[in-house]
């Protein structure tokens, strides 16, 4: 019963979408999902990198609970 609920549900979402925004505008609201989740991907592959140049110069780690009381400032 589930999966059928969900089906007729995501179904009945792009539809709205159409009739509300029209295919180019749904369309472009999924290019932006895309963009943001392949954004995010980058930031992830730049922490790592960033994480093994620390340890590969013998830096100290970033502490994360100074940094986000400095951007409160």
């Amino acid at each position: 019963m589930i999966p059928m609920l969900t089906f007729y549900l995501i179904f009945g979402i792009l539809l709205w979408m159409v009739w509300y925004a029209g295919v180019e505008g749904t369309m472009r609201v999924f290019a932006y999902i895309d963009l943001q989740v392949r954004y995010a991907g980058i930031k992830i592959q730049m922490w790592r990198m960033k994480r093994k140049l620390e340890k590969e110069l013998g830096l100290p780690s970033t502490n994360f609970s100074s940094l986000i009381e400095d951007l409160k400032k």
